[in-house]
């Protein structure tokens, strides 16, 4: 299974991919397991699956991409690949939309799933199966604009891309790319030899990673 977690204050978000979500409080200490965010207590429609969890770190939502929507008074229990849920700000129980507080959903359009997301800077990335969206805080009433930069290079898989000074390097189907503010192709001598003999269907093991000591992705 592939996981992504990350901390919400000094607690963890943790989500095993398509899912549940679940925290862990560091204020228990080490002997103690993560839980269910659902079934905290206070919890209000909480997702209870997802592909992937992040953490808007300055305003402070809990962002659940992939998860599954509201159906009435609860979560439907099926993921929808192209939805991302957001939190309540300094909430990360309280996923109820409502005019007194800024939690809320959207749904992307141009993919058919969500792959990954990475930060950077004052934005979050998304990555579909062919998009890839900015994510940023604007506040009320909306709380999150998301913006299509480019159509045509998605992730390959959920770790593949990496954040460094220099911008986001990611792998798509077919080539290298760098987001800096704009998607760029990356000039590549050892192209052909990854993708003339690469098996996609075992493309979600890809992994990126920076070796900043020889400057390289």
């Amino acid at each position: 299974r592939l996981w992504t977690h990350d901390n919400y204050g000094e607690n963890l978000i943790i989500n095993p991919r398509g899912g549940g979500i679940y925290r862990w409080v560091e204020n228990n200490g080490t002997s103690t397991r993560a839980v269910a965010l659902s079934d905290v207590t206070g919890a209000n429609l909480v997702p209870t699956l997802a592909l992937q969890v992040i953490t808007s770190e300055v305003d402070r939502h809990l962002i659940v991409l992939g998860a599954d929507p509201i159906s009435g008074s609860a979560r439907s229990g099926v993921v929808d690949p192209m939805l991302i849920a957001f939190s309540d700000q300094e909430n990360e129980l309280e996923f109820e939309p409502l005019i007194t507080n800024s939690a809320g959903s959207l749904r992307l359009s141009s993919g058919s799933k969500i792959v990954g997301a990475v930060k950077s800077r004052q934005e979050i990335v998304v990555f579909t199966d062919t998009s890839l969206y900015s994510m940023q805080f604007v506040g009320p009433p909306f709380t999150f604009a998301v913006n299509l930069i480019n159509e045509g290079a998605g992730l390959i898989g959920p770790k593949g891309a990496i954040t460094t000074d220099s911008g986001i390097y990611f792998m798509s189907y077919g080539s290298f790319y760098l987001y800096n503010g704009s998607v760029q192709k990356l000039p590549c001598t050892v192209l052909n030899y990854v993708f003339s003999d690469l098996n996609v269907g075992q493309a979600y093991k890809i992994h990126a990673f920076s070796n900043s000591e020889n400057n390289e992705i």
